[in-house]
């Protein structure tokens, strides 16, 4: 079983058939470290599920750049507005190291559908969970502070700390690399 059958089997709860159906149209792609997966203005045809790796989504503004979010292995990627809508992207989406990731085209997306009867269901719940994952986002900026919103972030992904240039992990919380650094000053004594 791939990380991607063993994800989509955990998550989704697919049986056998559907998994082995809905896996078969994911294409394992390599992106090279400082490869664009998407840029700012292009259409995002595809998903793709990150076996290995790290990809970071951000927007460049007139004075900086501002990161949404750092991609790492067993996550999915895509700019959904684009994907769903066909929205022109607002993201840049780089990798930062080199990337393994199983892609699916969106012609093939739309027809999953066709081969699993439950997709609708299925796909209700990705949704959501991606909904849900945003409420939680927006939450910790509007309710925890700055150190409370560094600490989450160490705890559930403490691996991008060692691998991502410290201002693309400050623009994602929302704060300066040098209140990150008090940040971690202040932990350690």
């Amino acid at each position: 079983m791939t990380d991607l059958e063993h994800y989509l089997q955990t998550y989704f709860d697919f049986d056998h058939t559907e998994l082995v159906k809905v896996s078969s149209f994911f294409k394992p792609e390599i992106l090279k470290k400082g490869d664009y997966y998407l840029k700012t203005g292009k259409l995002c045809n595809k998903l793709s599920f990150i076996k290995s790796g790290l990809l970071r989504i951000y927007v460049d503004l007139e004075d900086r750049e501002v990161t949404q979010w750092i991609c790492t292995q067993g996550y999915f990627v895509t700019d959904l507005s684009s994907l769903v809508f066909a929205n022109p992207s607002r993201w840049n989406i780089q990798a930062l190291t080199d990337t393994a990731v199983y892609t699916i085209e969106k012609q093939d997306y739309d027809r999953l559908g066709d081969y699993v009867p439950k997709w609708p269901v299925t796909e209700k719940l990705f949704i959501a969970h991606c909904f849900t994952t945003l409420e939680d986002r927006v939450f910790s900026f509007l309710s925890m502070t700055a150190e409370q919103r560094y600490n989450l972030l160490f705890e559930s992904h403490r691996d991008i700390f060692t691998q991502v240039p410290l201002q693309y992990i400050a623009s994602m919380l929302g704060m300066t690399p040098e209140t990150i650094s008090r940040i971690r000053r202040k932990q350690l004594n």
